[in-house]
């Protein structure tokens, strides 16, 4: 959503402040928040009934969306807060007033920055509110009525063209936002739900998560990884983490950092891995981790992620998760207490048991050259997981993300390159004639004009260069170019396409991304 911020933190400076309050343990020992709300909120927000403040108490959020509420009084209301007690705050409004595990579900990609990802709402909240930012972001709060007509005029209030926007001028934006959006949304994300009160009443402590993880996960461009990692306490929501890592290709993936639990399950850390700042946004719940690890500078080179507390029982991953029919290959299986014998299903055979850890199995594999197309499930003694699939043939290659958004950057500004990264899966069909993924395959990567119009504008010469092996796309400069048409920018409109070799056959997939100009205004919450 395009807005001009107030005097006081600037866009840019806001992202950095969610990044530092939000994955920063340091100093949460400031004032209490009891005092806080006190002396810093109460000014402009009244006492009410069993100890309550008006607006405040009538909202629930994640840490990302108390911190937005925080920032915009700091931006449009001049509040004054420092940097300790502003992470207080996030902390005890999270951890009091947040959402239970199952109300996040569906929309996490949010919080863990998947900003390819294409949401999928009705048409009335598509239309009415997620035309200026995320669905998501409506869907990681709740409110009652009241609350939401209030914010209905807050947004009238602060941005008074909003009416005469696209996909508003055309109706009653106004009272279609009071008489329809206000109860659907009062329904759908309604401030008092059983799921928040039950998990304040179940939920673990903190204390639980201290130990060594096994995890697995999957970085665009660069493959496969697994490793474990350390949690030790630092204070009664807080850790410190040790990661020791690498990938299929034997690199390293290995660091150091910090960690803080909001609400019982939401972790966030920063860790520096090989020199690299990156963030960690999990749910974090029992044995199990789950989320994403993603630059913090770049936010779009992160790294999908899975962990299984040692001690526990779970198969995480089956690296590479295909195999060919006839073809005899390695697979490593990922995941804690991993202690019985394998079992890969009809038609593969374990030709060998390599290496065996509670941690890690590694085995080779060969299926029959008449395997039936498909996907197996995966045991090992009792455990069951990820499934594997088997293969003669592929029938499909598609690119994923299929849509997707890069950004020039850089050219002597401020705000750096959104590349574009991507990876070629791999489809074929089973026995009964229905497609199922095989999984992501090594391929062959370039880009074409998507239209007339972008081969006409030359769009493949200047938006930017993909790599042919990794398929990562790297934007062109920000800022006018003299050698295009009326020294227009870098932006371009291109198809990507990967060719993957089966055999000797090349198939193909294509996806489409926009290289379009820079992110100025980039919250926690898109």
């Amino acid at each position: 959503m395009k807005r001009r911020l107030r005097s006081g933190l600037s866009a840019s400076l806001l992202a950095v402040a969610a990044c530092v309050a939000l994955h920063s343990p340091d100093s949460l020992a400031a004032r209490a928040a009891q005092t806080i709300l006190k002396e810093t909120c109460q000014g402009c927000h009244t006492p009410e009934a069993d100890n309550a403040l008006s607006r405040i108490s009538h909202q629930r959020k994640t840490p990302e969306g108390w911190l937005m509420s925080i920032a915009r009084m700091q931006t449009m209301h001049g509040l004054q807060i420092s940097d300790d007690d502003r992470r207080t705050l996030v902390k005890y409004l999270a951890d009091t007033q947040g959402l239970a595990p199952s109300e996040t579900d569906g929309v996490r990609y949010a919080l863990e920055r998947r900003l390819n990802t294409v949401e999928k709402f009705d048409d009335q909240t598509s239309q009415m509110c997620g035309r200026c930012h995320s669905g998501a972001r409506v869907a990681l709060q709740r409110r009652p009525a009241q609350e939401w007509e209030r914010l209905v005029n807050f947004h009238l209030g602060q941005w008074p063209s909003l009416e005469y926007q696209a996909l508003s001028r055309d109706r009653d934006w106004f009272d279609l936002a009071r008489k329809d959006t206000v109860p659907l949304l009062a329904k759908r994300y309604p401030l008092d739900n059983p799921a928040w009160k039950k998990w304040l009443s179940t939920a673990p402590k903190a204390e639980a998560l201290v130990g060594d993880w096994s995890f697995s996960g999957h970085l665009p461009g660069k493959g496969e990884l697994a490793g474990v990692m350390s949690v030790t306490a630092d204070g009664s929501d807080t850790f410190k983490v040790s990661v020791k890592g690498q990938y299929a290709d034997g690199s390293p993936f290995n660091g150091d950092g910090s960690a803080i639990l909001y609400t019982g399950y939401e972790w966030r850390g920063n860790v520096i891995i090989d020199g690299v700042t990156m963030r960690q946004v999990f749910a974090a719940q029992g044995n199990a981790m789950r989320g994403r690890m993603f630059e913090a500078e770049h936010d779009e080179r992160g790294l999908d992620f899975v962990a299984a507390k040692q001690g526990s029982s779970r198969l995480l991953a089956v690296q590479p998760g295909y195999l060919k029919a006839g073809v005899e290959t390695e697979i490593t299986l990922i995941g804690s207490g991993l202690t019985g014998k394998p079992n890969f299903g009809k038609g593969v055979e374990v030709v060998e048991v390599l290496e065996q850890s509670p941690e890690r199995l590694r085995v080779k594999l060969k299926a029959a050259a008449n395997a039936q197309p498909g996907l197996r499930n995966v045991t090992v003694g009792t455990l069951k997981g990820p499934t594997l699939s088997v293969y003669s043939k592929i029938a499909e290659v598609k690119v994923v993300p299929e849509f997707s958004v890069a950004r020039v950057g850089d050219g002597g500004g401020s705000t750096p390159k959104v590349q574009g990264r991507f990876d070629a899966e791999a489809w074929g069909k089973g026995a009964d004639g229905k497609p199922y993924r095989i999984g992501v395959f090594p391929a062959q990567w370039s880009v074409e004009a998507f239209d007339d119009r972008a081969k006409e504008d030359e769009d493949v010469k200047f938006a930017g260069t993909m790599q042919a092996d990794s398929g990562v796309f790297t934007p062109g400069d920000a800022g006018p170019n003299p050698q295009r048409k009326m020294s227009t920018n870098n932006a371009g409109n291109l198809k990507v396409i990967a060719a993957v070799d089966d055999a000797g056959k090349s198939l193909t997939g294509e996806g489409h991304m926009i290289v379009t100009v820079q992110r100025w205004n980039n919250p926690p919450i898109p």
